[in-house]
């Protein structure tokens, strides 16, 4: 990723003048603590940030998107390639993006036509053909991307190495709760 990570680790003074401070979801747990009064503060504080910090680099994404004038599926697909090296079967892409390998067809055509990717003969079996990222999908994707790391950089920046990485590791625990069903 392009993005720097300059301003993460000079900020403690900004980061643990946070502490205390109250933020909407103190709010609105407060709210609903009378209401339900078996209600978990810390659950419902946790689930509820975690829905509003994903709503929000959501609406980041959509306008970095639409500054780089990509559709959501038009960057899935070029983020995917790009996962590959720039250069993968189109089955590979649908196993990639969890979608029947006839429907990716449409969109490496769409992405073609844009001159964000090209087919051309695998070098290892003749009878098939590979799709590779150009410099225009690969400008494309990285502006994009750019946009949407930089603000997960500036939001994560609120935490020192050590408590990014603790945020790391109980996010895993509690998906690898959800994963288990």
């Amino acid at each position: 990723m392009r993005v720097t990570i300059h301003a993460m680790d000079h900020r403690q003074d900004e980061r643990h003048g946070d502490e205390g401070r109250r933020d909407r979801t103190d709010d609105h747990v407060a709210r609903w603590l009378p209401v339900l009064p078996d209600l978990d503060p810390d659950i419902e504080g946790a689930v509820t940030r975690a829905k509003v910090l994903t709503d929000h680099l959501r609406r980041v994404k959509e306008q970095s998107l639409a500054d780089f004038h990509l559709q959501s599926h038009e960057y899935d697909t070029l983020h995917a390639l790009a996962g590959r090296g720039g250069r993968a079967a189109p089955s590979q892409l649908a196993a990639d993006l969890r979608m029947p390998a006839n429907s990716v067809t449409g969109r490496l055509d769409a992405l073609a036509r844009r001159g964000f990717v090209r087919r051309t003969p695998s070098p290892t079996d003749r009878r098939r053909v590979d799709v590779e990222l150009t410099d225009e999908g690969r400008q494309a994707w990285l502006g994009a991307m750019d946009g949407v790391g930089h603000e997960e950089y500036r939001l994560l920046g609120a935490l020192d190495k050590d408590e990014r990485r603790l945020l790391s590791d109980l996010l895993r625990r509690v998906l690898l709760r959800a994963e288990e069903h």
